[in-house]
C-alpha cells in the first residue's frame, strides 16, 4: 500500500509563490515510480500539471504552467515538490500528488484518472 501526503497549499496574491510537497510512504512504494501533480479547479475536470521520472532526469509540464512551475524530487526522502512562481488566479485549484510505477513522466498526462495512487489534495488559492 502507498500513501501520498501533500502539504504547502494556501492563499497567495497573484504574482506570488508557493511550494507544494508530497511525501510518499508504504511498504509497496518503489523508487522506480513516476510522480506528478494534477489539479482540479471548481467545476472543472482534474488536469495534469507536471510530472517527473523516478530519477528526476525527465520532467514534463502542462503548457499552462511551463516556465512558472518547477517539479523536483528527493529520491532518498521519497518526496516530490512543486515550486510555483508567478501565480495567477487561474491557478486556483486543489492540487493532487500522483504516483504510478507503470507510466513514464511523458505519458503520465495521458492516463489521468487511471493513475495508481493519489494524495488527498491541498488547496491553492490565488487572489487577484
Amino acid at each position: 500500500q502507498v500513501q501520498l501526503v501533500e502539504s504547502g497549499g494556501g492563499l497567495v496574491q497573484a504574482g506570488g509563490s508557493l511550494r507544494l510537497s508530497c511525501a510518499a510512504s508504504g511498504r509497496t512504494f518503489s523508487i522506480y515510480t513516476t510522480m506528478g501533480w494534477f489539479r482540479q479547479a471548481p467545476g472543472k475536470e482534474r488536469e495534469f500539471a507536471a510530472a517527473i521520472s523516478w530519477n528526476g532526469g525527465s520532467t514534463y509540464y502542462a503548457d499552462s504552467v511551463k516556465g512558472r512551475f518547477t517539479i523536483s524530487r528527493d529520491i532518498a526522502k521519497n518526496t516530490v515538490s512543486l515550486q510555483m512562481n508567478s501565480l495567477k488566479p487561474e491557478d486556483t485549484a486543489v492540487y493532487y500528488c500522483a504516483a504510478d510505477r507503470r507510466t513514464t513522466a511523458q505519458a503520465m498526462r495521458l492516463i489521468g484518472v487511471s493513475i495508481e495512487h493519489w494524495g488527498q489534495g491541498t488547496q491553492v488559492t490565488v487572489s487577484s
